[in-house]
């Protein structure tokens, strides 16, 4: 039997509960996803993928800001029950 070393991983649950999902559904686990990315990272001498930032305009930045805060909390947003709820919020706004 092949001996095998442990790696020890600190991810948000939310992350790892996407990747189980994302790898069973091709019938393998985290673990050998992990083992699949590290063998390619060493048959290609560096990521298997090219690292990079995303650029995006003044706007879309502002956005992706935006939506942060929201999922944080730092934004209060409304919620309707119906879209009829919503258009009526949105004829008496303004």
């Amino acid at each position: 039997m092949a001996k095998t070393a442990n790696i020890s991983l600190r991810i948000e649950p939310e992350i790892k509960h996407e990747a189980d999902k994302l790898f069973s559904s091709f019938g393998i686990s985290v673990t050998d996803a992990i083992n699949i990315f590290l063998r390619t990272s060493i048959m290609e001498g560096g990521f298997p993928f090219a690292i990079k930032q995303p650029r995006y305009n003044a706007e879309t930045e502002a956005a992706i800001t935006e939506a942060r805060d929201i999922i944080s909390g730092k934004v209060q947003t409304n919620s309707y029950n119906s879209a009829t709820e919503l258009f009526k919020s949105l004829d008496t706004d303004g």
